[in-house]
């Protein structure tokens, strides 16, 4: 039987497969009935998850593989308690030379990392009046390009996913976009500004790989914070450009405020309307990413486990649809 290269959603009973897969666990176990060593672990790419086997572990790969290693598999597909599972016959991990699209391998933004970049610059800091401003939020977002490629907004919860920190910038601007047309006394250049700016110091607050996965929280961002260090980097920018010092506080402003209360991060709440609504902003595309993404796992008419990122909440898929807006 050939190899059939596949993703996990495709995979049927008995079939051989070939495929490249992301290790979410993997433990070294004992069999009760032979004595003998095996790891036991869980795989994943973007479609969903698998339990898999490796038996009669050969010492050195013993702890040879950690949690998010991309690897190369060639098993079997059996069934153990109604449930799919891969039998392990060969897997190594992937090398340089595999061609592999990181999206086969995990979520990632709807849109593309290259399309959403260039929406940014050129519809949102290119047209940005203030050239002070405009400088500065040009310079700090090109400096990021490779990271903003990849990196999720979040270890955790909302847009964590590969080049999520973009979707949610993007999305916010878009929001912004909308409640501007309402509020027209608005400073459009300190808003979007505000909204760019406003999580890049993500990118050194967690330590990422490629696929968006972020392994950790660097020790700058456990000891500052991307609140802290974004001020830190607008001060440094602005006076660099020789910028106009109250362009430079009321950006650092923007940052520093938007997570609005003390435990929070945030030491002041906004003092400018455009600060205020970069909170609200900022929570509601959040707020919304997390019930949209909640409520596609639901069935109609059931309710979601109590969700920490909610407050505790339990979200409800109803059954009624969603009408198409026009």
């Amino acid at each position: 039987m050939d190899l059939k290269y596949k993703t996990i959603e495709e995979y049927r009973l008995g079939e051989r497969i070939d495929s490249f897969l992301m290790i979410k666990r993997v433990q070294l176990k004992v069999s009760s009935a032979s004595q003998k060593k095996f790891l036991d672990f869980l795989l994943g790419d973007a479609t969903g998850e698998i339990s898999a086997k490796l038996w009669e572990v050969p010492g050195n790969l013993e702890a040879y593989f950690q949690v998010n290693d991309v690897v190369r598999v060639r098993g079997t597909v059996t069934d153990f308690m109604d449930r799919l599972q891969l039998k392990i016959e060969r897997i190594r991990l992937k090398t340089p030379e595999d061609q592999v699209n990181p999206e086969t391998l995990v979520a990632a933004a709807p849109l593309s990392p290259e399309y959403m970049y260039g929406e940014i610059l050129s519809r949102y800091i290119e047209p940005i009046e203030n050239s002070d401003m405009r400088l500065i939020v040009e310079e700090l977002f090109r400096q990021n390009e490779e990271k903003l490629m990849y990196y999720p907004a979040a270890k955790r919860y909302h847009h964590a996913i590969r080049s999520g920190l973009l979707y949610h910038i993007l999305t916010m601007l878009h929001l912004a976009d909308q409640i501007i047309l309402v509020y027209p006394f608005l400073n459009r250049d300190l808003l979007m500004a505000g909204i760019v700016l406003h999580d890049l110091c993500k990118l050194k607050e967690m330590d990422s790989s490629e696929l968006g996965i972020v392994r950790e929280y660097t020790v700058a961002g456990t000891l500052l914070g991307h609140i802290s260090m974004g001020m830190e980097e607008i001060g440094h920018v602005g006076r660099t450009l020789q910028a106009d010092p109250e362009v430079i506080m009321l950006l650092q402003h923007m940052v520093l405020s938007h997570h609005y209360e003390p435990e929070f991060g945030s030491p002041v709440k906004p003092m400018v309307p455009e600060a205020e609504l970069l909170h609200y902003i900022d929570l509601i595309d959040a707020r919304m990413y997390d019930m949209q993404h909640i409520q596609e796992n639901l069935e109609p008419g059931r309710f979601s486990d109590f969700m920490p990122s909610l407050d505790r909440r339990r979200i409800y898929r109803p059954i009624l649809e969603p009408h198409a807006s026009n």
